[in-house]
């Protein structure tokens, strides 16, 4: 039987409900009383960096690149009529992407909501591959993969990451290259599909307004018992050093782009590190920052000035991208900002700044549905409680940020990627 637990916030007031289906898949549903709008995502802990791997325990299967992302397309292919039409006749927005990480499934609608959560449970569970069809993706993917790469934005952060992993696939393009898609057939579709899309490997979540009655009339039906199986990915080992620290690529843009990467030491964040991470980042990067004001002052970035903490299994990293008339300055600007404040350490105004402005994103998050259920599905494959890491930024000090700051953004390590125009 299905075990259905609430969890409240005391901070928040708010609660969802986190039930464990006897099928093995768990399910997450953030009741929004009086919204109009659903929104479910049904996901898989499988992405494009799970290219080796064994199934509880035996050989390791070496499979080709991009083949995640493939299957991700196939899906939509059912044997009895493409899953796009059928959520035409519901009504609902449907589509579905493939990360480094992980591949999910999602819709958004008003109404016909257990309609297309049927669709949604059904067709994922059903692969239908032909010698024929997979043949025929071959080519859409083709020319997906050659529109990636006449993009600048993708092309300058890829370009960073081979200059920064020496063997981890990460530092390879998400669909694979024409080459490697060439040998997908069915067969290798199928071995990845039943290693990976196993319900104990898998999770959905839902928010709307909802019970746990309507997920589960649906989930019953369509949800059968999954034995579970221990799957196991394998990585070369990676060294913690940078490949090297620069790359630049002449491309038809008007202003130059730059990706600036530093590069940590491979580890599972937790939950408490990771409110550490985001608190350290808007101190950093914040258009209030001290060095958004520098870089702004010097006029080396403009409004597209961003970062992210870049995380997964075997790789950890933290980006600083934007626009900029001189790259090379703005990473200088920033490494030896970096080194200043490791030196004297961060303000308590600055932090309780970041924090207070962390803290507010993390709740006003809490008012889109798709939001809700997106942030979910990534917590649950990095073991973060949607409340839990709330209750973190809150009681998160400035001794935690500093310290957090001293064991990360190693300046020596890490490496700028710059898109020029041509």
């Amino acid at each position: 039987m299905s075990k259905i637990t609430e969890v409240k916030s005391a901070l928040l007031g708010d609660k969802y409900y986190r039930i464990d289906h006897n099928s093995g898949l768990t399910i997450y549903l953030y009741p929004k009383p009086d919204y109009n709008s659903k929104y479910a995502i049904f996901g898989t802990r499988y992405g494009s960096v799970n290219n080796a791997f064994s199934l509880d325990g035996g050989e390791v299967k070496k499979v080709p690149d991009g083949i995640a992302h493939y299957l991700e397309h196939k899906m939509f292919e059912c044997e009895d009529g493409d899953a796009f039409l059928k959520y035409a006749k519901t009504g609902a927005n449907a589509n579905a992407y493939t990360s480094f990480d992980k591949t999910c499934y999602l819709f958004s609608c008003a109404d016909n909501f257990d309609e297309s959560l049927n669709i949604l449970l059904d067709f994922v569970q059903r692969p239908y591959f032909t010698e024929e069809t997979v043949a025929k993706e071959q080519g859409i993917i083709g020319q997906e993969i050659r529109m990636y790469d006449d993009s600048a934005e993708w092309r300058v952060m890829f370009n960073m990451l081979e200059n920064m992993y020496h063997t981890h696939p990460v530092q390879l393009d998400i669909a694979g290259t024409v080459e490697s898609i060439a040998q997908i057939t069915p067969g290798l579709l199928y071995d990845c599909y039943y290693t990976f899309y196993n319900l104990n490997n898998m999770a959905l979540c839902v928010a709307g307004d909802l019970t746990p009655e309507d997920i589960l009339k649906t989930a019953d039906k369509l949800l059968k018992p999954c034995e579970k199986h221990t799957i196991e990915s394998f990585f070369e080992d990676e060294p913690y050093e940078i490949v090297k620290d620069y790359v630049e690529q002449a491309f038809p843009v008007s202003v130059p782009l730059f990706n600036l990467g530093f590069k940590d030491k491979a580890h599972k964040v937790s939950q408490k590190e990771m409110a550490e991470i985001e608190i350290l980042i808007e101190v950093l990067t914040s258009p209030s920052s001290e060095l958004y004001k520098i870089l702004d002052d010097k006029k080396l970035i403009n409004q597209s000035f961003d970062s992210e903490y870049f995380n997964g299994q075997g790789y950890n990293a933290v980006f600083f991208s934007g626009e900029s008339r001189n790259p090379q300055e703005a990473a200088k600007v920033i490494r030896n900002y970096i080194s200043e404040i490791k030196r004297k350490g961060i303000s308590a105004e600055a932090f309780e700044i970041a924090r207070r402005e962390v803290y507010g994103d993390a709740v006003s998050a809490l008012n889109s549905v798709d939001n809700i259920a997106n942030t979910m599905m990534e917590f649950h494959f990095n073991n973060i409680d949607i409340f839990g890491i709330i209750d973190d930024i809150s009681g998160c000090t400035l001794d935690d940020v500093n310290k957090r700051l001293l064991s990360m953004l190693d300046v020596n390590n890490s490496t700028l990627s710059v898109v020029k125009p041509q």
